[in-house]
């Protein structure tokens, strides 16, 4: 499974990049695929373990804010591995034949 997430924590101002940070530093120890971009966090791995990690980013940006608000979006496919890649790759793919 993937999951793209995003958590920002409420009341922290305009520039919140440190507890954002918190929490991609959390996925990145995770050890499982992921990729960072201007709006969401991607992770990819089972669910147990890919909801641990969404829970730990989370709580690590609470401990900064007291109030946070969490956007997940998950693509939930058996069977399915290193999607985070071959994902991208087949749209390049298909966007170099034009």
């Amino acid at each position: 499974m993937i999951v793209a997430f995003s958590v920002t924590p409420i009341g922290a101002g305009e520039d919140v990049g440190e507890e954002v940070a918190e929490a991609v530093r959390v996925v990145r120890a995770s050890g499982l695929p992921n990729r960072t971009d201007a709006m969401f966090t991607s992770v990819e791995g089972e669910w147990d373990e890919v909801m641990a990690v969404v829970r730990e980013a989370v709580a690590a940006v609470q401990a900064r804010a007291g109030r946070v608000s969490l956007v997940l979006k998950a693509d939930l496919r058996a069977g399915v591995t290193d999607g985070l890649t071959t994902k991208v790759e087949r749209v390049e793919r298909l966007l170099a034949e034009d």
